[in-house]
C-alpha cells in the first residue's frame, strides 16, 4: 500500500558509522506481489490540475504538449453544490451565468504496458463531459454529438448527481508507454445549475486467465432482445471488463454448447445462432473463468415458423419505471398470475425509466426491478416514451439517449416484417401474429414525426401493414389516441395528431389490437372505427362495431367480438396499460366514452395469448385481481357446404377454439359423420354466441356399365 499508481520515487540515505570508515556500500531490490487484473492507474480521489476560468481553451488544452503549469491542483471530488467535494471550483461571480465548462488534466507513467489487455475507466460527472487520452477523444456522456466547444452544454441534467460511475472500456492501444496525458471537460446543462461534479478512475486490465483475469461482479442483467427462429441477443453488464461466454442447451442441467467473444468488456452482447425454431433453451452467462448466473430459471424460447397458429403468451408494461411500491406489486402480481407458462414476449409500451431515463435511471427504476425474477426469462421488446427523451428537444431530434445503447432490436427486418433500418420502429412476425413497435415521441430525418404521414416512419408503416400476411396484428407505442387519464387526448397534441392520421391508417390495413402508455391508468375501448374527434363525439351506435363486454363469461352482453375476412369496417380495441408503475390522474370527461372498461385507482399489467383465430386478454391488478378481460374471434359463426359421396365420412370442425355443443350431442371441437342422406348439422358454444352450420350433402354414387358384346373376345378371329 506505500507505492501509488504512476511514477514513484525510491530514497535512500547511507550512513556512515565515523567520518574514518574505510568502505561504503549499497544495493536494493523492491519485490511484490504480482500485477493484479485491477491494477489503478488513477485512484478514485486523486490530485487533478484544473481550470475554472469560464474561457476558451479550444483543442490545445488537451493535448500532451500543453503547458499545465499555470493551472492550480486540487482532490477529487471537485466540483461544487453538493457538500461531498475534497476541492470547490469556481463558477464565476454571478450565480444566474455560471461556467459552462470546466476543464481537468492528469499525467500518469505507464512504464510496461505490454501486461495489460485494457483498461476500465470509470466516471463521474455532472452534468455531462468528454474525455480524452493524448488529444484523443474515448469517451462522451450526457453530451450532445458533433463538435464540442466550451459554450456547448450537457445534454440534460445529471439525475444523480454525480454519485454514478458512468464505465467505459478501453483498448489497450488507448493508453501508450511512457506518459499520457487524460484530460476531462465537465459541461453543465444550464449555466444557473447548483452543482458540479468530477472524479475518474482507471484501472488496468490484464491477459491472465483468459478472462479478464478478474472476478467481475453481475451488475445489470441478464436480458433478452430479438429472439428469432434460429437465434436470441443475450445482454447484461459488469462491473469490470472481462470477455463474454454464454452456455446453453436444451436442459436445465445439460448446457453442451457455448459461444466464447473474447473482446474485453463490460457491455456484453451476445448474439447466439444456429439455433433450432421453437425450442426452449437453458443457459448461463459468464467468461471463460467465471460464471455469474445461470440455473432452471435462465431461459427463453425461440421463435415458431411465421403463421404457427400454437398458442403464444404476452405481457405488456406501459410507465412501470418509477422504483414504487406499485411497480413492485404489479411485478409479484403478474409472476403470480403466469406461473409457470412461458410468457413469449414482454412488451414495454415506453417511460420505462422515469424521469430523464438515463442509463443510472434505467439500472435504479427497472434493471433494479425486474432482473432478478422477469428480464432472465422474458425477451423484452421495447418501445420508446417521452422519458426516455428526457423530455428534450435536443434529444428528439439527435437520439442521443441511453434506450438506444441498452437494447438491441430487429431494423433490419430479420425477425420478420419490412426493415426500417432504425431502432426507434420495428416490426416481427411471433407465430401468426405480426408486431409493430412505434415511436411516438422521437423525431426523423427533416423533423417529422410519427403522425407526419409522409414522414419516414409513418411511410415505413404503411409499407410494413401493406406487405403483412399474418392473420393477426398487434401495433404498439407510447402516446395513446384515447385516453381520458392523467393526459387527455382531447387536448394533447400527441394525441390528437394520432388520432386524426395515424389511427386511419391502422383501420385501413386491418389493426385488431393496439397498446399503449404515457396515461397513468388502465383504459379499454369497445371494437372501435371511424372515431377521429374528441370524446364528446363518440357515438356507440356509428364507432362501437360491438357494444359488448368482450368478457364471454355469460354475463349479459358479453359475447366476444367477431372480426370477419368480409368486414367492410376493420375494428379495433385500444388498451392504455400505463399503470405498471406509475398511478393515477383523470381529465374532465373521465370515463372516455370509447372505453368499455375504465380504471385509475388500481395498477396492472394486460396479459394476451393468441392462438388460432382466438385473441384472449387479460388485465390483471397489482393486487392479483383480473378486473377486465376481453376476448377477439376471427372468421367464426360460418356456414358451410360439405359435398360427400353416399357411404363415406367427413370430418365437421368448429371454427372456434371453446365450449361446443353438436346437434348430434357431441361435446368435441370436431366430429366424424356418415349420414346416409343430406343433413345439417350445427354446433354453439354453449353461451348464444357463436354458432357454425354444415350442410352435408349426398351425392349418389356412379356406376360405370360395360358393354358385353363390345368386350367380347372373337374366339375365331387368327391370333
Amino acid at each position: 500500500g506505500s507505492l501509488v499508481a504512476g511514477n514513484n520515487t525510491i530514497a535512500v540515505e547511507i550512513h556512515q558509522n565515523t567520518i574514518s570508515s574505510t568502505d561504503i556500500s549499497f544495493d536494493m531490490a523492491l519485490t511484490g506481489n504480482a500485477i493484479t487484473a485491477s491494477n489503478v492507474l488513477i485512484p478514485y480521489n486523486n490530485s487533478w490540475k484544473y481550470l475554472d476560468k469560464g474561457t476558451n481553451q479550444g483543442t490545445a488544452w488537451r493535448a500532451s504538449s500543453f503547458n499545465d503549469a499555470s493551472w492550480v491542483a486540487g482532490s477529487a471530488q471537485l466540483g461544487y453544490g453538493d457538500g461531498d467535494e475534497a476541492t470547490i471550483v469556481s463558477y464565476g461571480t454571478n450565480a444566474s451565468n455560471k461556467y459552462i465548462t470546466t476543464y481537468f488534466r492528469k499525467s500518469i507513467t505507464v512504464s510496461d504496458i505490454s501486461q495489460f489487455t485494457g483498461y476500465n475507466l470509470s466516471l463521474k460527472r455532472d452534468d455531462g463531459a468528454v474525455v480524452y487520452i493524448n488529444g484523443t477523444e474515448v469517451f462522451r456522456t450526457n453530451m450532445p454529438t458533433g463538435t464540442i466547444s466550451y459554450t456547448t452544454r450537457a445534454s440534460a441534467a445529471s439525475s444523480d448527481d454525480g454519485n454514478t460511475a458512468q464505465v467505459k472500456t478501453l483498448t489497450s492501444s488507448q493508453i501508450v508507454q511512457g506518459t499520457n496525458i487524460i484530460a476531462v471537460e465537465i459541461h453543465q446543462n444550464v449555466n444557473t445549475s447548483t452543482d458540479l461534479s468530477f472524479d475518474l478512475e482507471l484501472k488496468a486490465i490484464t491477459s491472465s486467465g483468459g478472462g479478464g483475469g478478474t472476478t467481475a461482479t453481475l451488475t445489470r442483467g441478464p436480458y433478452m432482445n430479438s429472439a428469432l427462429q434460429n437465434g436470441i441477443v443475450i445482454r447484461w453488464r459488469t462491473d469490470v471488463a472481462t470477455n463474454s461466454k454464454v452456455s446453453y442447451g436444451t436442459g436445465a442441467g445439460s448446457l453442451t454448447q457455448s459461444f466464447t467473444d473474447n473482446i474485453l468488456t463490460t457491455e456484453h452482447i451476445i448474439s447466439l445462432t444456429g439455433l433450432t425454431t421453437n425450442t426452449l433453451y437453458y443457459y448461463s452467462i459468464g467468461s471463460t473463468t467465471q460464471t455469474l448466473q445461470g440455473d432452471a430459471n435462465n431461459y427463453f424460447k425461440t421463435m415458431p415458423v411465421a403463421g404457427s397458429t400454437q398458442k403464444i403468451r404476452v405481457m405488456a408494461m406501459g410507465d412501470m419505471g418509477n422504483n414504487s411500491t406499485n411497480q413492485v406489486n404489479v411485478r409479484n402480481a403478474y409472476l403470480a398470475f403466469n406461473g409457470t407458462q412461458y410468457t413469449d414476449a414482454w412488451l414495454l409500451l415506453g417511460d420505462n425509466a422515469y424521469n430523464t431515463g438515463t442509463d443510472a435511471e434505467f439500472q435504479a427504476n427497472f434493471f433494479n426491478i425486474y432482473q432478478g425474477s422477469i428480464s432472465k426469462n422474458h425477451v423484452l421488446w421495447p418501445s420508446p416514451g417521452n422519458h426516455e427523451y428526457a423530455e428534450s428537444s435536443a434529444r428528439q431530434a439527435d437520439h442521443a439517449i441511453a434506450y438506444y445503447d441498452m437494447f438491441t432490436l430487429p431494423k433490419n427486418g430479420e425477425a420478420g416484417g419490412l426493415a426500417s433500418t432504425t431502432e426507434a420502429f420495428y416490426s416481427y412476425n411471433y407465430a401468426n401474429v405480426h408486431f409493430v413497435s412505434l415511436d411516438s415521441y422521437g423525431w426523423e430525418t427533416g423533423s417529422t414525426r410519427l403522425y407526419d404521414t409522409l414522414g419516414k416512419q409513418a411511410v415505413w408503416l404503411k409499407q410494413d401493414l401493406a406487405a403483412n400476411t399474418q392473420p393477426w396484428t398487434v401495433v404498439y407505442f407510447h402516446h395513446p389516441p384515447y385516453t381520458k387519464g392523467s393526459h387527455d387526448s382531447d387536448t394533447d397534441p400527441e394525441e390528437v395528431n394520432i388520432r386524426q392520421k395515424i389511427v386511419p391508417i391502422l383501420e385501413r390495413y386491418k389493426v385488431d389490437l393496439v397498446l399503449c402508455g404515457h396515461s397513468h391508468l388502465y383504459e379499454r375501448s369497445f371494437l372501435i372505427n371511424g372515431h377521429y374527434g374528441t370524446e364528446s363525439t363518440f357515438n356507440p351506435t356509428s364507432h362501437a362495431l360491438s357494444s359488448s363486454s368482450a368478457k364471454y363469461n355469460g354475463s349479459a352482453n358479453s359475447c366476444v367480438y367477431i372480426k370477419q375476412a368480409t368486414d367492410t369496417r376493420n375494428g379495433i380495441v385500444y388498451a392504455v396499460v400505463g399503470s405498471a408503475g406509475q398511478l393515477g390522474g383523470t381529465s374532465s370527461g373521465y370515463p372516455n366514452n370509447a372505453m368499455y372498461y375504465s380504471n385509475s385507482t388500481n395498477g396492472g399489467a394486460l396479459v394476451f395469448e393468441v392462438e388460432n383465430n382466438r385473441l384472449d386478454a387479460k388485465w390483471v391488478g397489482a393486487d392479483g385481481v383480473i378486473r377486465d378481460n376481453f376476448i377477439i374471434m376471427k372468421n367464426v359463426n360460418q356456414s358451410t357446404n360439405v359435398p360427400i359421396t353416399a357411404g363415406s365420412s367427413t370430418t365437421l370442425t368448429a371454427s372456434w377454439i371453446g365450449n361446443y355443443g353438436w346437434s348430434n350431442g357431441a361435446t368435441t371441437r370436431s366430429i366424424t359423420v356418415s349420414p346416409v342422406a343430406s343433413t345439417v348439422y350445427t354446433v354453439s358454444d354453449g353461451a348464444a354466441c357463436l354458432t357454425d352450420v354444415f350442410n352435408v350433402n349426398i351425392s349418389p354414387n356412379t356406376l360405370i356399365t360395360l358393354n358385353k358384346k363390345e368386350n367380347q373376345v372373337d374366339e375365331k378371329a387368327p391370333r
